[in-house]
């Protein structure tokens, strides 16, 4: 796998991606298993974040600890499946910014179509982590940095849950300097462009929809 793509193989990852994939699992348990899966990948991504020293005192005595530095982060989720992967990653970090980008995905011509954006006001400070379940053709998460990067960020990284060698292959072609984090890749696209074997339609099966 190319260094830009990050397949995040943790044994408690994998165990939880199986029970969602199962089609007899409800969307309670979907939802949850995905802001658990969201928290142990966010944990991964963000691994290389920058420290800085500060001054504490502890019941004991005085020293230097340490803290992330500047803390400008921004969670940005592709409406609507990628909120799903939201909660889990401000458990982690808390004081993270959150954005939104809608677009859907044209059903004749599988091009996404924008129809929102709502960006924290010094997004191009931050750290971007877009988040989207499924990538699948790529083309709604290549659209996504796109509209990111025209408003200025320079440092964006995106998260998915399964992706599609498809998707990933256009994704990093599109954007090279953006790092993916996937929990994994399956073995294709199917003529509906979905993923194989996938675990279907994220949005519908986190807000138990059709």
């Amino acid at each position: 796998m190319d260094q830009q793509v990050h397949v995040i193989d943790h044994p408690l990852i994998q165990h939880k991606l199986s029970i969602m994939r199962n089609e007899e699992t409800g969307s309670k348990d979907f939802r949850q298993l995905l802001t658990e899966i969201s928290m142990l990948m966010g944990y991964e991504l963000s691994r290389d974040l920058e420290l800085e020293d500060y001054e504490i005192e502890t019941p004991i005595c005085h020293m230097t600890a340490k803290r992330i530095a500047g803390r400008k982060l921004a969670i940005v989720p592709i409406l609507r499946a990628g909120m799903g992967m939201v909660d889990g990653l401000l458990s982690l970090i808390p004081v993270a910014k959150v954005g939104h980008i809608g677009l859907y995905r044209d059903e004749e011509t599988h091009k996404p179509v924008e129809y929102f954006c709502k960006l924290p006001f010094d997004i191009e400070e931050r750290l971007v982590i877009v988040t989207d379940p499924m990538l699948a053709t790529g083309g709604s998460s290549i659209d996504a940095v796109t509209m990111l990067k025209k408003r200025g960020c320079k440092r964006i990284r995106l998260m998915c849950l399964v992706a599609a060698p498809e998707g990933v292959k256009a994704f990093t072609e599109a954007h090279p300097d953006v790092e993916v984090y996937v929990a994994a890749v399956d073995e294709k696209l199917n003529e509906n462009c979905y993923i194989v074997p996938g675990l279907g339609d994220a949005g519908d099966r986190i807000f138990g929809t059709k």
